[in-house]
């Protein structure tokens, strides 16, 4: 099934080709601070991700996404509320055409200009990723806030490499990129049952969402924007506005790692 982020084939019809898009454990969603409840078991986040296996940098025709070799753990993260360590998998973005809209999930109604994703799953359960992609605890995935401030010097690196991929099914060599550089200094987060927020929008991951935000230029933000829903021989039409909006809690309850 095509989908994507237009009118036509956009998060409000998701469900009809993906009818676990009315679940009951969608993502993403809107953080009441006030109604997490914090829970003094969750263990601090710990992120391992001291080698750079970063393969590649891509653009799938939804979002920019850098691989990373999964054959061991050696980027991974552990603690949370997991049992298991989770492998890194991949990161991706998503953002929007301008600074008031662009994260998918919101804390307290509010949105951010642009949300960051790292994808893991369970290797200790699960033989590949996409029999853990399939499993209710198969995937881990950490949202990091991104908000326009000054330059985020570790970002150069990857925003200059957006030209590369500026068209749909693109994909360049990305090696040696060490994901730590993009977390913010506190690992405080909330934490959740809830799903995948692309197609086919399994309800597979325990979300990870950091409090605190990092920081990007305009500068630096323009440069997702330059990237193209489409491949080089279509009309052009930008890349940004990828993302789906929050979803019904349906009763789940939110934690909190820290007191508010």
């Amino acid at each position: 099934h095509s989908w994507g982020y237009g009118q036509a084939d956009g998060p409000s019809e998701w469900h009809k080709a993906y009818p676990i898009a009315q679940g009951n454990r969608q993502s993403p969603i809107d953080i009441d601070s006030a109604r997490a409840v914090y829970d003094p078991n969750l263990q601090p986040l710990v992120i391992s991700y001291e080698s750079c296996t970063s393969l590649s940098i891509s653009n799938t025709g939804h979002s920019v996404v850098v691989e990373f070799e999964d054959t061991d753990d050696r980027t991974a993260i552990s603690g949370g509320p997991f049992q298991n360590p989770f492998r890194l998998k991949q990161f991706h973005f998503h953002w929007g055409t301008t600074h008031s809209q662009g994260s998918e999930h919101t804390i307290d109604g509010k949105p951010f200009p642009c949300e960051l994703h790292l994808v893991h799953w369970n290797a200790r359960k699960y033989a590949t990723f996409g029999e853990a992609a399939a499993a209710p605890d198969g995937l881990a995935v950490v949202g990091v806030f991104l908000e326009i401030g000054k330059e985020h010097a570790s970002m150069n690196r990857l925003t200059d490499a957006l030209y590369m991929v500026k068209f749909k099914g693109t994909k360049a060599q990305f090696r040696g990129f060490n994901p730590k550089c993009l977390l913010p200094l506190s690992l405080d987060y909330w934490t959740y049952l809830g799903s995948l927020t692309t197609p086919p929008l399994n309800e597979s991951v325990t979300w990870i969402v950091l409090k605190e935000p990092i920081r990007i230029s305009v500068k630096q933000l323009e440069k997702f924007r330059m990237l193209l829903f489409t491949g080089e021989e279509d009309q052009r039409i930008q890349m940004a506005n990828n993302f789906r909006p929050p979803q019904p809690l349906k009763g789940r309850i939110v934690r909190a790692s820290f007191k508010a």
